[in-house]
């Protein structure tokens, strides 16, 4: 069945379980009237110390990150507050990715998830209740493991987030498959021996997924 014997499929959760949350940023951007991109260009400066990058290691609180998320907005010419961007992280699960969970873990597969994100919940969206919070538990619930930055204290693409996923599921590195919609996240998943799949789609990554496994999924 397998092309390649692989034992697990790793996912990250915004952008591939989930709508990418680039998606919002840009709603957001235009209802602003700031310039495309302009949140992630803030995001990328500094990528390792900027606040972003601190409140998903949980070294600092959300009050904390509205602040210098504004202050490094600001200096890039455009005043943004944190908090603005933390309300519209909550993407909308694709169904067919879920289902394709399912199909996996029938096929004898083994799933996880690596995730970059903030001190208040799972995955990509951080203001969720309700309906939306159940969902959410309820496609996490289908992961053997999940590894959160916020709790970890390492995020991605740090490589050791990858190395404690493939020890908690005893497994060497090429016997996993990794799905992220950032590049330079899927860059040292593959320097560690895993099948990297860029996702730009559900279609796209299930159809990638499928072909790696030699599986028809979605």
């Amino acid at each position: 069945m397998n092309q390649r014997n692989f034992d697990a499929v790793i996912f990250d959760f915004g952008g591939v379980i989930t709508a990418s949350p680039f998606e919002a940023f840009n709603v957001l951007e235009a209802e602003r009237g700031l310039p495309a991109e302009f949140i992630r260009s803030v995001n990328a400066a500094n990528p390792d110390s900027n606040a972003w990058a601190r409140f998903e290691r949980a070294e600092i609180d959300a009050r904390t990150f509205d602040v210098l998320f504004e202050a490094e907005a600001e200096a890039l010419g455009h005043p943004l507050e944190g908090r603005a961007v933390l309300a519209v992280l909550s993407g909308a699960i694709r169904p067919a990715m879920v289902t394709a969970l399912d199909q996996l873990a029938a096929a004898g597969l083994r799933l996880g998830c690596i995730t970059n994100n903030v001190p208040a919940g799972h995955g990509a969206g951080m203001a969720r209740s309700g309906d939306a919070r159940d969902a959410y538990e309820q496609v996490f619930a289908r992961f053997e493991h999940t590894i959160e930055s916020s709790k970890a204290g390492l995020r991605k693409p740090d490589p050791r987030i990858y190395l404690m996923m493939c020890e908690r599921l005893g497994l060497k590195p090429a016997r996993c498959v990794y799905l992220d919609d950032l590049g330079i996240n899927c860059k040292p998943a593959a320097a560690l021996g895993m099948a990297a799949i860029k996702v730009t789609s559900g279609e796209q990554a299930l159809a990638d997924l499928g072909a790696v496994l030699g599986l028809a999924l979605g």
